[in-house]
């Protein structure tokens, strides 16, 4: 009888030590969480500056003059115009 206080004891303790280390919020999964966030926030970083690119570019458009630059570009790529003097090469698509 004496010794079930500190059986049960240490059967709890090592119930809750266990969940500390190994539980669905412990510590180990803590790592893989934080991981998780730096990989969001490289992604985030990403995703932001092509974002400001894509943003740059509607403005030259978006002006009330569009820059000679950015409407050859548009020419060249969905008119398939090209100059007298240029060779056009075919690649396959991707």
């Amino acid at each position: 009888m004496r010794f079930v206080l500190p059986l049960m004891t240490v059967g709890v303790l090592s119930y809750f030590s266990y969940h500390i280390y190994h539980g669905e919020y412990g510590l180990y999964s803590r790592s893989e969480v934080n991981q998780q966030i730096v990989e969001l926030e490289e992604e985030l970083h990403r995703v932001e500056s092509e974002r400001i690119s894509i943003e740059k570019r509607i403005s030259l458009l978006r002006s009330g003059h569009i820059e000679r630059d950015m409407l050859d570009e548009y020419i060249r790529k969905n008119l398939n115009f090209s100059k007298p003097n240029e060779l056009t090469i075919l690649t396959p698509c991707k």
